[in-house]
């Protein structure tokens, strides 16, 4: 039996981080390309340090004019995203970073092998792993610890944005540690907030004065006691932040994308890969079905793994696991998740109509626990397939 009284802990880091910046910039270049064709191929990496933004990969268009038309407007998309994470650094600033891009032509084989497949059962482009989570321990189903997390930084976001807080940065790293107690998240026993400010005489407790209400409202109310530590920019001062501060690469944050360490990863990152890629699709795909089991009722918490390879259209294998909370087995759940959706690529990307231009809102506070959008964005999210689940078992 799993235990019920522990502490569990994740983090979380802002748009600001360096990772993150590229993480941004490598989506934005992948909604680029989707915007102009919806079966765009896309593979952007993004790495990012003192005045220096590098942007490498492959993508294909079937139109190769349209292109080198877009291959033109990469810097454009680079300095957007630096401007509006709300950098203007002397070393880092959306005017004056120099930004290579060393974008090239999806290879010839691999276009060739895609354009086959067009009209025909379409095999993965990779081998892989990809796991899925949800939980009844927040409203949104996702672990309370990387939910509550995400929340502070995009709280501190708004309100730095907004003019609300002009003395904050945008590089920014939270951590909290909840108490569970009986399986369930009662309280936090700390809290870890790092964040840039941009007056270097403002002191730890000056940060914690100004950020500290935000935290508090954004928590559930009973969490945080006189017991609860507090270390706010335990450091001291961080005025230099961003690229500036430490490099930054687009993959690097792997947990924090998906649940806080709290369930598998597969080991695939999300950021500037077309959703053809399985370690993207197929990740979210399996939330989608897990977070489903559990708006059916079927389970309090659960795990869902599906596995992939190369050329192959069905996926190798399905696992299913409700953590000894399950209404109905396992077993019974892999076969229903089998029938209520079709967990081929193509079939993923149909079901939760993943060939638009949705991406860079995923770059930063999690792709998972998000509200769906009314134009696509966050289709995993949705909890329209639990009538179809429990009809299946």
């Amino acid at each position: 039996m799993s235990r019920q009284n522990y502490t569990f802990t994740s983090e979380s880091v802002s748009e600001g981080h360096p990772d993150k910046v590229c993480d941004r910039i490598s989506d934005a270049v992948l909604d680029a390309f989707l915007n102009e064709e919806p079966e765009a191929r896309v593979a952007c990496e993004t790495f990012a340090t003192t005045n220096r933004v590098v942007i490498g990969g492959e993508v294909g268009l079937s139109d190769q004019d349209k292109l080198h038309d877009y291959m033109g407007r990469i810097d454009e998309i680079a300095r957007a995203c630096v401007k509006d994470i709300g950098y203007e650094q002397d070393k880092f600033h959306h005017e004056t970073v120099e930004v290579t891009n060393l974008l090239h032509e999806q290879s010839a084989h691999i276009a060739q092998g895609v354009d086959a497949a067009a009209d025909k059962d379409e095999g993965a482009g990779d081998q892989g792993i990809m796991f899925g989570y949800a939980t009844t321990e927040t409203p949104a189903l996702m672990p309370a610890p990387i939910q509550y997390s995400h929340a502070i930084l995009r709280r501190l976001a708004e309100v730095r944005k907004n003019g609300n807080e002009p003395a904050l940065g945008p590089d920014a790293k939270s951590q909290l540690s909840v108490v569970y107690r009986d399986g369930k998240p009662v309280s936090v026993s700390s809290i870890v907030l790092s964040t840039q400010h941009l007056d270097e005489a403002l002191s730890s407790d000056d940060i914690r004065a100004i950020v500290e209400p935000y935290i508090r409202e954004t928590l559930p109310e009973g969490w945080l006691s006189n017991e609860t530590e507090w270390h706010v920019n335990p450091t001291g001062k961080f005025v230099i932040g961003g690229p500036d501060g430490d490099a930054g690469l687009t993959g690097r944050k792997i947990i924090v994308d998906t649940y806080g360490g709290a369930a598998p990863h597969g080991g695939g990152a999300f950021s500037g890969k077309d959703p053809t890629k399985v370690d993207r699709s197929a990740a979210y795909a399996a939330r989608y079905l897990a977070k489903n089991v559990v708006a059916a009722g079927m389970a309090e918490r659960c795990t869902i793994q599906l596995s992939y390879a190369i050329g192959v259209s069905k996926p190798l294998s399905i696992y299913a696991d409700t953590h000894g909370t399950g209404q109905v087995s396992d077993a019974e759940i892999e076969k229903a998740v089998g029938q209520v959706m079709d967990l081929t690529p193509r079939g993923i990307r149909q079901h939760l109509e993943l060939n638009k231009p949705i991406y860079q809102r995923t770059a930063a506070y999690g792709h998972f626990g998000r509200e769906p959008d009314a134009d696509g964005g966050f289709s995993w999210e949705r909890t329209d397939l639990a009538d179809a689940l429990k009809a299946a078992v």
